[in-house]
């Protein structure tokens, strides 16, 4: 998840934020400035360990990490048609791809990655950067929103084993195509909102899609592959909004939604029940049953309104108008709400899983420092196994090896799409983190694609 930050911070700080994004386990944030870029480690809540900085490439806008892996994907305002994929660890540039229009938003897995131009996505192979498909016709953002505004537009489930795609099918309407990136196909079209949409999310696992529109009253939580309504959250009543990220927890108990306004929402995903509810025992429960009841008769408009859920918990932020994210993470052993904004700073929150209410602002961290933050190594944030989000204290468990599936080629014809101009790096380059992918040894590569091996270095 990424979003722009268009204006910088007030102060009159000389090194103005321009973008940031959570990787996709929510174990580091990034950051493009007007003077380059920054990977923070999110392991402490006390503090922001600085893994890496870069003043190669100025005015980064787009900036995308793979997991706790050393290969980050950096798109600068200089050159906004070309993409830069490096080995921040060896200080190698692995490949650069141009493209023929300006890149909108990069997302990545393990399998796959995705350039979006306004009106086509481009899907890689990421074990070789082979182009498997283009997607076109894609409709073109109509209310004229700049790049940083539109980028959120596109979303990329991060398990690998089924890297399904979803993207805006219509420009006037809240339609989602659902696109399965490894058969190159669409599955299915999701009717999700009367209105344009403003944010779609996959959740861990790649089972559930959550949206909202422009007007950002209502959030929608779909069934994938199948497209069925699972859920439906109203965010409130009385003003639009604009939804600036969405997000799930890791064991997509819990789903965040920040906005332009100064509350962070986050909404419990209830288990659904099967079976019929117990016959109410109490005065209030048979005046709960009739009110539903009721509802049958009323208008459509009344009735929906009246069987959404509300929001179970709240972050408030100390201000409104800023672009900011949320994410749903796991530190130190407690659920935290975390929200960077472009005001330059990262607030970290406490959550009751339990009761929900107000959440607690617990740290506030500056991300544009004078450059006096020392660079620390990064703790091992190897992806844990799915642990309750809703647990108040995690058990303590060894971090074991994440094991990789063999990546077979799925054929990904070209199907006469036109090749992105690209260059290659001129020396080997590994991957050499115990558990990142792909772990691979650049060769000399030809117009096609980049060839990689699956060794060690």
């Amino acid at each position: 998840m990424e979003a722009g930050a268009a204006d910088g911070p007030p102060g009159g700080v000389e090194e103005a934020l321009s973008c940031f994004s959570f990787n996709q386990d929510c174990t580091s944030l990034a950051i493009g400035t007007t003077s380059g870029y920054k990977l923070f480690s999110l392991s402490s809540v006390e503090q922001l360990d600085h893994v890496h900085g870069s003043n190669d490439i100025p005015d980064v806008y787009i900036v995308e990490r793979l997991f706790s892996s050393s290969l980050v994907v950096v798109v600068s305002h200089t050159k906004p048609r070309q993409m830069n994929v490096y080995h921040f660890k060896k200080g190698t540039e692995i490949c650069s791809y141009s493209y023929s229009g300006n890149i909108l938003s990069i997302r990545l897995n393990r399998q796959r990655l995705l350039v979006c131009l306004e009106e086509s996505i481009y899907i890689h192979n990421i074990k070789d950067m082979k182009l498997l498909k283009n997607i076109l016709d894609i409709p073109a953002n109509p209310t004229g929103l700049s790049i940083l505004d539109v980028a959120c537009l596109c979303a990329l489930s991060i398990n690998h084993s089924n890297s399904y795609v979803a993207y805006p099918g219509s420009r006037t309407t809240g339609e989602i195509v659902l696109y399965d990136g490894h058969s190159l196909k669409t599955v299915c079209t999701i009717a999700a909102h009367e209105g344009p949409l403003a944010a779609i999310a996959f959740n861990a696992s790649g089972s559930r899609l959550a949206s909202a529109s422009e007007k950002g009253t209502v959030i929608r939580v779909f069934s994938v592959p199948e497209g069925q309504k699972l859920y439906e959250f109203r965010r409130g009543m009385k003003r639009y909004v604009t939804i600036s990220s969405l997000a799930f927890s890791m064991d997509s108990q819990f789903l965040c939604a920040s906005s332009n306004t100064e509350t962070v929402h986050i909404f419990k995903l209830e288990h659904l029940a099967n079976s019929r509810p117990e016959e109410p025992s109490t005065w209030t429960g048979y005046v709960g049953k009739m009110f539903v009841a009721a509802s049958n008769y009323l208008p459509t408009q009344v009735s929906d309104m009246m069987n959404q859920d509300r929001a179970f918990a709240t972050g408030r932020l100390g201000f409104s108008g800023h672009r900011n994210i949320c994410t749903l993470s796991t530190i130190q052993k407690l659920p935290r709400l975390l929200v960077a904004s472009s005001s330059g700073h990262l607030y970290i929150y406490n959550v009751d899983p339990q009761d929900g209410g107000d959440c607690v602002l617990i740290k506030t961290h500056s991300l544009l420092g004078s450059g006096c933050v020392e660079e620390n190594k990064e703790n091992d944030l190897r992806p844990p196994s799915p642990q309750s989000y809703a647990a108040t204290v995690a058990r303590a468990s060894p971090s074991a090896a994440s094991t990789v599936p063999g990546y077979s080629e799925d054929g990904g014809a070209l199907r006469g799409e036109v090749i992105p101009e690209h260059e290659f790096a001129t020396g080997p380059v590994c991957l050499d983190d115990e558990n990142e992918f792909p772990p691979g040894t650049l060769c000399d590569g030809t117009a096609n694609s980049i060839l990689m091996k699956s060794t060690a270095a």
